[in-house]
């Protein structure tokens, strides 16, 4: 496309977008339009509340209560994985753990070696005295 084409074009954009604006403001601030977009959504406001009391009255849930249950699901599925991390740091601390206690091991081991050298250890006579 020539430098021509695609300024035309660019024109031609610009003005459909200014005209379809004009148009749209035009049509909000016009009483008629206004005044059925309001009662369109009071009747849906109406409709939406009629449907909650008959699914109610059938004992089903409605959208609402649905989507307050897949929110309390999220949050009890974070808190979970939540408490999943805080269990897999307490478990790797106790890892650390385990080397401590092959250590207190050996060195109760050694203790009680010494302890055995000691009692099996005889004692040194006593010196006679001079008389």
């Amino acid at each position: 496309m020539s430098e021509d084409e695609n300024g035309l074009r660019g024109r031609v954009a610009k003005q459909s977008e200014e005209a379809i604006g004009k148009f749209a403001q035009e049509l909000l601030e016009s009483p008629v339009i206004s005044g059925a977009l309001s009662a369109v959504f009071d009747t849906r406001e109406r409709a939406t509340r009629a449907q909650e009391v008959a699914m109610s009255a059938l004992n089903l849930p409605t959208a609402s209560d649905i989507e307050r249950l897949t929110r309390r699901v999220r949050s009890v599925s974070q808190r979970l994985e939540g408490l999943e991390d805080s269990l897999d740091r307490v478990v790797d601390q106790l890892g650390g753990f385990a080397g401590l206690d092959k250590r207190l091991t050996g060195i109760e081991e050694s203790i009680a070696r010494i302890e055995a050298a000691l009692v099996a250890k005889p004692k040194p006579a006593a010196k006679a005295t001079a008389k």
